[in-house]
């Protein structure tokens, strides 16, 4: 069997799946050749994979360096759940358990081991482990060790001794946050040797990106929540004491909810964290001590009670939700008065060098908060991705654009009021004081520096103090004005400014959104609904029972998927994405009868094909095909840039199925085209094995795959033709599955 039929075989076998998510090939391929690597993909976007799969195929223990306890339970239960030999060693074993594991490590019985980094550095451990056959090393999380990340561990600077002590390991760092310098430190401090580099794209584009402001926050907050009473969430806060606040009064409204921070005894805060995981508790109420070792795929939603410090934390933040690839929201809650409580830690910080990225990094997120463009634009720029469509129709500023209008005059009252103070006391103020001059406000700063004594006083007081606050946001964030941070934020005109001052060119203004939790619009899967709620209860029962969070038995696209195509078969059943082998063996008869016992009750319900989404390509694979398009070779191509030939036919079959043009002419002779041709119109297009093994093992996988993406008859355009091949369609959150598993896709 070639390497691709094994790769997409144990794919199947182990994790249920039958195709590859964006890069997660190519750095599976890269690591199976024995380079070091690091990986950037966003959160759900698949990254345990890219070690899992290629430690069932090289020999050699991977040992995966992971910063949390409960992380690593999850993820060797849900490999166990797979079939997959893997363990941990960390302090929730007694010393029996611990030396059990380690005589099954030295006997070889394990293909994985994960640990956490203060342990395996510890002398003792470092010369036991150096005793087995270490293949590869995987560091996740891999920004913590670096001081410019979000989340920086002084323990992970010890594995810069790794590469000493296992010189012939190769090493993968995996993050979904990394910015250039974090991954420049990444590098360094690991002693990666030349690294494959892959950074996926950043967009989340299941996610619902939404601002409100912060008028009544709990009230907002409460009916957010009783508009989703069976979905689960998490609620940052900035304060220990915030969250505890917000839980405790979510129960009281009837709500379960439980609070998790640092200052929480560790027994509770697992036991909470063990609540949410389970789906006993929909809601947590969280500090950022809440976050990297959170395994759960099915959050449905991330609100921020208050403003996060960064962009990157922001971004981290909101990665919870939706990682089983299904609908998800991100709310903010927003006032400029929650940068004024960080900006007094700020000025306590003695580095005036931390000073200055703090400000900074709070600056840009205040930015976002304000900003009136697509959400996405500034996310994705801040680590250096560029976001070309004009509308993502999946934020706030997207799905209702804000209506502007000529506040030309409005602006330059605002900046005649900022002049007159300046004039008048010698000094600059901020944003707020502007407002209270404009307002008429009787405060007593105005009556000491004598503002009410203005022309501006009160000239403006047709509008609200909040109104003109917004305006002067308005104007910082169109480049009118600049805030100096190093003088508590007071306001500077720029010469853009200074010339609208002077009657120079118009301004456009735009009028504030309104403060709502209302549900964005969001395309749903759609299913037998009353169906997956069977289906989830059943699943629940079972995961209680093993101990083990719900998502290790099944996820939720997986339920949704039974409930779309009620499979009837143990074969069909295999079909659903996330059914491997030993699931198969262990949950087919139990869930066929759920599903079977419910149609006895209950109609069986039709659903439309939905259209299919082509995949789009990355950097990396758009850059082989426009090459092979304008002529190269693809061995000329794959010398140029140092990759294996297997990887630049992987690039041209991605490209073949999201509708490039790619000439297989060149690739294969017009009898070869003919031969394979035959063999598909007899066999069927779903049928890969068949016409593998049909035309005698003589054409590997990605060539046939290439040649069926060539002649326009994709696996959804069969399955809208064949109710045989139904579960081969594509639909916008479901994965495909195939009409012959385990056969590759």
């Amino acid at each position: 069997m070639s390497e691709d039929a094994s790769l997409l075989s144990l794919l199947k076998q182990y994790f249920g799946f039958t195709s590859f998510r964006p890069l997660q090939e190519e750095i599976i391929r890269d690591s199976m050749a024995g380079r070091d690597v690091l990986a950037l993909l966003p959160t759900g976007g698949g990254k345990s994979l890219c070690f899992q799969l290629p430690a069932l195929l090289r020999s050699g223990l991977t040992v995966v360096v992971s910063p949390l306890i409960s992380l690593m339970k999850d993820q060797v239960d849900a490999l166990q759940a797979g079939g997959v030999a893997a363990t941990f060693l960390n302090s929730s074993l007694d010393q029996q358990q611990l030396q059990a594991r380690s005589r099954d490590l030295q006997q070889g019985r394990y293909r994985l081991l994960y640990v956490a980094p203060e342990r395996l550095m510890l002398p003792a451990f470092l010369a036991g482990l150096r005793r087995l056959e270490v293949g590869r090393i995987v560091i996740d999380e891999a920004h913590c060790i670096s001081e410019w990340g979000h989340d920086f561990r002084k323990e992970y600077r010890q594995l810069a001794e790794l590469r000493r002590h296992f010189p012939g390991a190769a090493i993968m760092a995996l993050t979904a946050t990394a910015t250039e310098r974090v991954r420049a430190d990444i590098i360094q401090y690991l002693q990666l040797r030349d690294p494959a580099v892959h950074v996926g794209s950043f967009n989340r584009t299941n996610l619902t990106y939404r601002v409100a402001p912060k008028s009544n926050p709990y009230g907002q907050l409460l009916a957010f929540l009783r508009e989703r009473p069976s979905e689960s969430g998490i609620v940052y806060c900035q304060s220990r004491r915030a969250a505890e606040y917000v839980a405790e009064r979510l129960g009281r409204d009837g709500v379960q909810a439980r609070p998790y921070h640092a200052g929480l005894p560790a027994e509770e805060r697992s036991r909470h964290q063990d609540l949410f995981s389970r789906d006993e508790v929909p809601v947590i109420c969280a500090t950022i001590a809440f976050g990297m070792g959170i395994d759960k795929p099915n959050v449905r939603f991330v609100i921020h009670y208050d403003l996060p410090k960064s962009i990157e934390n922001y971004y981290q933040e909101t990665g919870r939700a939706g990682r089983d690839g299904l609908p998800s929201e991100c709310l903010l809650f927003f006032s400029r008065a929650d940068p004024v409580k960080y900006e007094r830690f700020i000025d306590e910080t003695e580095d005036p060098r931390e000073r200055e990225i703090a400000r900074e990094q709070l600056e840009q997120m205040v930015r976002f908060a304000e900003s009136g463009e697509c959400r996405r634009r500034p996310l994705l720029s801040y680590f250096g991705e560029a976001y070309e469509p004009e509308n993502c129709a999946n934020c706030d500023n997207c799905l209702s654009p804000r209506s502007t209008f000529d506040g030309t005059a409005l602006a330059r009252k605002f900046l005649q009021a900022l002049r007159q103070v300046r004039e008048k006391s010698g000094f600059s103020v901020g944003v707020a004081h502007v407002a209270d001059v404009l307002a008429g406000g009787n405060t007593e700063k105005v009556r000491r520096w004598g503002h009410d004594g203005l022309a501006a006083y009160a000239s403006g007081n047709d509008r609200s103090r909040a109104e003109w606050v917004e305006i002067g946001r308005e104007l910082v964030q169109r480049g009118l004005l600049r805030r100096d941070p190093e003088r508590f934020n007071v306001l500077e005109p720029t010469g853009e400014g200074r010339a609208v001052l002077a009657g120079g060119p118009s301004v456009t203004l735009t009028v504030p959104a309104p403060v709502s939790s209302a549900r964005a619009p969001q395309a749903l899967v759609d299913c037998d609904e009353a169906l997956f709620d069977r289906l989830r209860a059943l699943r629940k029962r079972l995961a209680d029972g093993r101990g083990v969070p719900a998502f290790v038995i099944f996820s939720d696209v997986a339920l949704r998927q039974m409930s779309r195509d009620y499979p009837g078969s143990e074969s069909e059943f295999l079909r659903i994405s996330g059914v491997g082998e030993k699931k198969r063996q262990e949950f087919a008869a139990l869930f066929l009868g759920e599903i079977a016992a419910h149609l006895r009750a209950n109609p069986r319900r039709t659903f439309p094909p939905e259209p299919a989404v082509r995949p789009s390509l990355n950097d990396s694979q758009r850059d082989t095909v426009q090459r092979f398009q304008a002529g190269e070779a693809m061995e000329n191509i794959a010398g140029a840039r140092c990759l294996a030939r297997s990887t630049i036919l992987g690039h041209l079959v991605a490209a073949a199925e999201a509708g490039e043009r790619v000439d297989v002419s060149r690739l294969l002779g017009a009898g070869q085209r003919q031969e394979i041709e035959r063999a598909f119109a007899g066999l069927g297009t779903q049928n890969l094995t068949g016409v593998y093994e049909h035309l005698g093992e003589r054409f590997d996988y990605a060539l046939l795959r290439l040649c069926r993406a060539a002649r326009g008859v994709t696996a959804t355009a069969a399955a809208a033709a064949s109710p045989a091949a139904r579960d081969a369609r594509t639909t916008a959150y479901l994965p495909r599955s195939p009409a012959s598993a385990p056969a590759p896709a």
